[in-house]
C-alpha cells in the first residue's frame, strides 16, 4: 500500500480540498480488522507518560493508510527531497544542502515513532526500517511548495529505526491551517536505502495531535492564525481523521516551556 490513489495532483493549493483521505481503502481495512483490532489510543493529557502498546496474539491492525497530501516532497508531486544529501537527520528544524538555510520557529517538539510488526501483535520491532516525516511550519506553510518557503526544505527528514524500532525527530509544533486538523505526515520504508531512493513505500499515514495540547501551544506567540483555524475544526469532522483517529492520536508529554514529545506506535 502506498496511499497515493488520490495524489500526484499538479495543483498546490492547501486545505481540505487537496488533503482528502483514501476513505474507501481505510474503511475496508477497518472492516477486515473487525473485532480483532486492538486500538493504540493516544493519551490526551499533556503531562501523562506514554503507555506501552496493546497487543493481540492474533496480530494488531496496521496503521491506517492515509493520503500523503499535495506536499510530500518525495518525487510523487514535483520536488524530491529524499535523494538530497543531508535528508537523513534527526533535527529537522533547519533547512539543509542547497536550500535557503532557514530555520522553522515554534514550540519545540520531539516526534518519536515506534515501528512494529503488526503480524506479531506489535510485539516485534521493525529494526532497520526507515521513516520519512514532514509537516507544515508555525504559519501553516510547507517547505518546497508554499509561497515564501519554496527555497526551504526544513521540517522534512528521514531516520532509520533502531533496535527498538524507534525513530526520533527534533522539530517544532506545526500550525493549524484552514480545513485540516493539526498533523504530521509520515511514510514508512523497508530500509534506509529504499527511503533515500524514494522507492518501495510500505505505509503512508498521519499523526494527529490532541486538542488540549493544541490549545495550549496555540496560546503562545506566533500561533495566532492557528487559534482561529482550529476553532472551526474538530477531529470528528476532519476529512482524514473523521472515520477514526484512535490509532493515530499521539501520546503527548511536556509543556510549552520544556517542549513537547509526541509518541506513536506504527504497526506495519
Amino acid at each position: 500500500m502506498n496511499g497515493r490513489d488520490d495524489e500526484g495532483l499538479p495543483e498546490h493549493g492547501g486545505g481540505l480540498a487537496h488533503d482528502l483521505p483514501v476513505l474507501a481503502r481505510r474503511r475496508m481495512i477497518r472492516l477486515m480488522a473487525g473485532a480483532s483490532l486492538v486500538p493504540l489510543v493516544g493519551c490526551t493529557s499533556q503531562e501523562k507518560s506514554s503507555a506501552a502498546p496493546s497487543a493481540s496474539s492474533a496480530g494488531c491492525a496496521e496503521i491506517p493508510e492515509e493520503t500523503a497530501g499535495p506536499f510530500p516532497g518525495d518525487g510523487s508531486n514535483g520536488v524530491n527531497v529524499l535523494k538530497e544529501s543531508g535528508v537523513v537527520r534527526s533535527d529537522i528544524t533547519r533547512s539543509f544542502g542547497d536550500s535557503a538555510g532557514g530555520t522553522a520557529d515554534g514550540v519545540p517538539l520531539t516526534i518519536t515513532l515506534t515501528v512494529a510488526d503488526a503480524a506479531s501483535g506489535c510485539g516485534t520491532p521493525k529494526r532497520g526500517a526507515a521513516v520519512y516525516v514532514w509537516h507544515c511550519d508555525r504559519e501553516g506553510a510547507y517547505s518546497l511548495y508554499s509561497e515564501g518557503v519554496t527555497g526551504e526544505n526544513y521540517l522534512r527528514g528521514v531516520q532509520e529505526t533502531d533496535d527498538e524500532g524507534r525513530v526520533t525527530f527534533r522539530s517544532v509544533f506545526p500550525g493549524c491551517y484552514p480545513g485540516r486538523w493539526p498533523h504530521v505526515h509520515f511514510e514508512v520504508y523497508g530500509s534506509l536505502a529504499d527511503a533515500t531512493a524514494a522507492t518501495s513505500i510500505t505505509n503512508t499515514s498521519q499523526l494527529a495531535f490532541p486538542k488540549d495540547v493544541c490549545d495550549t501551544v496555540y496560546a503562545t506567540d506566533g500561533y495566532g492564525a492557528s487559534v482561529r483555524n482550529l476553532s472551526d475544526l474538530s477531529l470528528e469532522d476532519d476529512g482524514v481523521f473523521r472515520d477514526g483517529h484512535d490509532r493515530q492520536l499521539a501520546t503527548m508529554t511536556g509543556s510549552t516551556g520544556r517542549g513537547y514529545t509526541a509518541a506513536l506506535t506504527v504497526p506495519v
